[in-house]
């Protein structure tokens, strides 16, 4: 059996820049989109995804960004602040979701492709190039170069879970008053204590993912209809 592949974490530099974005700008693309998604590990709620293009001809452009990172290394108070400076600065942004009904009937990967798809179509302009955190995305005809950690070494990446991980988020909290009980606004859908526990205690809501365990663990004991 051969070594399990490991990604040299020496190549994370200190913060997310422009090496790739600049690399393809010197070959004549302007309109490079970074793409990332957030809450593909969640329980509840849809998976997000944004896109971003950041432009090629503003010098400052990473001191402008500086505090743009993977938004999981982001405090939520972060994320909202540097949201906004990302959408003031971009050529243009786009977000796209895959709802729980979608996820479970067609599975989470191609639920997050489709995710990131609608948000590259936001975008309304021809993108030359896409820069993907670590999966590719076969539906769509755009030259991509998918990389590990994107989040972490990519500016525009970066970018893009931001605006998914702040739109997301946002959609979580207005369900936590159409669904209460289960702790969205706190727990953004992933699978705490107090989670499972409702789960447990309350059943299912239909914005749970039916496929994802414990939600599943809980139909095979309640089976819907029995």
């Amino acid at each position: 059996m051969s070594p399990k592949w490991k990604f040299d974490r020496s190549l994370i530099p200190e913060h997310p820049n422009l090496i790739f974005e600049r690399e393809l700008w010197g070959q004549g693309l302007c309109l490079i989109a970074g793409v990332d998604e957030a809450g593909r590990g969640a329980l509840a709620g849809p998976v997000a995804a944004g896109a971003v293009i950041l432009p090629s001809d503003v010098d400052d452009l990473e001191d402008r960004l500086a505090g743009v990172r993977d938004s999981k290394e982001m405090t939520p108070q972060a994320r909202e602040v540097w949201a906004k400076t990302i959408k003031a600065v971009a050529v243009a942004w786009g977000v796209g979701f895959a709802d729980a009904h979608e996820i479970d009937r067609i599975g989470i990967l191609p639920a997050t492709c489709l995710a990131a798809a609608r948000a590259v179509e936001k975008l309304n302009c021809v993108v030359e190039h896409l820069l993907v955190d670590f999966i590719t995305l076969p539906d769509i005809k755009i030259e991509q170069t998918p990389l590990v950690k994107g989040d972490a070494r990519s500016l525009s990446i970066a970018a893009a879970s931001v605006l998914a991980k702040t739109a997301r988020d946002a959609l979580l909290v207005q369900m936590d008053g159409e669904f209460p009980g289960y702790g969205f606004a706190q727990n953004k859908g992933y699978a705490t204590e107090r989670h499972r526990k409702a789960i447990g205690e309350l059943g299912p809501c239909d914005q749970h993912r039916c496929t994802f365990a414990p939600v599943r663990d809980y139909f095979s004991l309640f089976p819907p209809g029995a």
